[in-house]
């Protein structure tokens, strides 16, 4: 028996429209779900880009305050994707609302409000996905099978990456993303949330860590109007940027292995060069999310000169069966949403957590937090 359920998306900038999108998509490629989504309201602040949601993608009603949202009985679940300071305040007024929570990371500013989130998701009994896509990858969950089956030996260190240049343009607007209130600790919660997320799903807890961040684009240019996305802003007035456009991290794990994190948004060169290389006792495995679909993998008894062999992720790898017939057929960042949103649906239906929780957003945060802690005393911090 089919079911529908609600959806209402709170927050239509650029990750609005990929949830949104998402949702549309989600039956396509798993025809057995048994919860269709039925988008029943978008709310939004900027003045006409909720009707313009609408109009494109079919959504009942509209708003420009998320509170109508909390309040609609005909909402079922939320996809909360609104700038990052407001997560804590709508996650909690959605659950205690009883709305099942489709958020994304980094859930808040700090790891107190990850669980601030938690705990109200927890205590109204609903469920709480977070948009960590990048462990979705199937070539990320081959890489964890490959791992956890000791095909690699006992792993000893990894190296976590995330370079980017969406932030490198000095006319970048100086909006949210760049203010300590609003925007948090900026690349930190941005792109090395992501990287704590993939470093804990990989090779388990980290249980200490110590961090450097720096901020090499001091000032930028306020925006005379509403932005979206990464806009430009040249010539306006010149603001300070607050937060972190670089981190480095050292970390160690409760395992014993080591590794080193970094992030950047000011790359200049780099365009969304993720991901991660994990050494082990017998070999290794690599990552990058340009190659999304690939693999480098060294097995074997050889040890020194060990060759590296490509694999191409294929249909008995994670969810790459839902998109593609064989291997080598490519999938894409979107994609990665659509598996979120089918595993959120499944979560609701189930009741039965299935993919990222509020349990890693908060492990997540706790790491973000002790960088910060760090920073501040340049000592080890415990996570």
């Amino acid at each position: 028996m089919v079911d529908t359920l609600g959806v209402a998306v709170v927050g239509f900038g650029w990750m609005g429209r990929v949830h949104t999108q998402a949702y549309a998509r989600v039956r396509h490629h798993y025809p057995q779900l048994s919860l269709v989504p039925e988008l029943v309201a978008v709310a939004e602040e900027v003045p006409g880009r909720a009707e313009e949601a609408a109009a494109q993608f079919g959504f009942a009603s509209t708003t420009r305050d998320w509170r109508d949202v909390a309040a609609d009985p005909r909402v079922r679940a939320v996809s909360i994707t609104a700038p990052n300071f407001l997560h804590r305040e709508i996650g909690v007024a959605m659950a205690e609302a009883g709305k099942h929570l489709w958020i994304e990371k980094p859930v808040g500013l700090t790891a107190e409000d990850a669980r601030a989130v938690a705990d109200a998701v927890a205590k109204a009994g609903v469920q709480g996905t977070v948009g960590f896509n990048y462990r979705n990858a199937p070539a990320v969950e081959a890489a964890r099978e490959l791992i956890a089956s000791g095909e690699i030996g006992t792993v000893t260190h990894v190296r976590v990456r995330l370079f980017s240049d969406y932030a490198a343009h000095p006319e970048g607007a100086l909006t949210w993303r760049y203010e300590r209130e609003r925007g948090g600790s900026g690349v930190l919660g941005d792109l090395a949330s992501h990287g704590a997320d993939l470093a804990r799903f990989l090779l388990g807890d980290i249980t200490s860590l110590t961090a450097d961040t720096a901020v090499f684009l001091p000032e930028r240019a306020r925006p005379t109007g509403a932005t979206a996305g990464h806009s430009r802003a040249a010539g306006g007035e010149l603001g300070p940027v607050e937060n972190e456009d670089y981190v480095s991290c050292l970390l160690r794990f409760a395992s014993g292995a080591r590794g080193v994190l970094e992030a950047c948004r000011v790359s200049v060169g780099e365009q969304n060069n993720y991901g991660f290389e994990v050494h082990g006792t017998k070999g290794a495995v690599f990552w990058d999310f340009r190659r999304m679909n690939e693999l480098g993998v060294s097995r074997g008894t050889t040890y020194q000169d060990q060759s590296v062999s490509t694999v191409y992720v294929g249909p008995g790898h994670g969810e790459f069966a839902a998109f593609q017939p064989g291997a080598a057929n490519a999938m894409g960042y979107d994609d990665l949403k659509v598996i979120e949103a089918y595993r959120f649906l499944r979560s609701v239906a189930e009741g039965t957590a299935h993919g990222a929780t509020l349990t890693d957003a908060v492990r997540s945060a706790a790491a973000l937090d002790a960088m910060s802690r760090s920073v501040a005393s340049g000592t080890w911090e415990t996570v």
